[in-house]
């Protein structure tokens, strides 16, 4: 049997318990055809960088799979078929990635709390050789622009 990692998004308006019990229903057509599930993980309501099937966020999904393929053509189909399964996209890989995923990762490296006052870096870097400008020149009254010259 060959390893695939599987991802697929659920409209945003289905609530967690629905989405967990498409995950259950995924994952028997799956255990039906032989095969098994390694690892479930619901990364939970996530914007998009566009708009699909117009919504703007989507619930998402990883599975960890280890089936023939037949098992996994089923579970594209009645995932087609699903007016609640906006994409999905199955990969084979060689190996499955042992721990949380890098978007449990992410999540926990975004709670790693107060970075402290950013004016604490030091004085900012000369860009290049650069001279300094100086101090601005008056304005015009009549043109509205800077010196005289336009």
């Amino acid at each position: 049997m060959a390893l695939y990692e599987h991802v697929f998004m659920v409209r945003q308006d289905a609530t967690t318990q629905q989405v967990d019990a498409l995950t259950e229903q995924f994952k028997a057509i799956i255990t039906a055809n032989s095969g098994t599930i390694a690892k479930l993980e619901n990364w939970g309501l996530k914007s998009l960088a566009y708009r699909v099937k117009k919504n703007r966020k989507a619930h998402f999904c990883l599975l960890n799979i280890d089936a023939p393929s037949a098992a996994i053509v089923e579970m594209e189909r009645q995932m087609g078929i699903s007016e609640d399964v906006l994409r999905f996209l199955t990969i084979k890989v060689e190996a499955h990635e042992e721990g949380p995923s890098a978007m449990l990762r992410k999540r926990d490296d975004d709670d790693r709390g107060d970075r402290g006052d950013r004016n604490d870096r030091g004085p900012r870097p000369n860009r290049g050789d650069r001279p300094d400008r100086g101090p601005r020149r008056p304005r015009d009254e009549t043109t509205g622009h800077e010196g005289s010259t336009y």
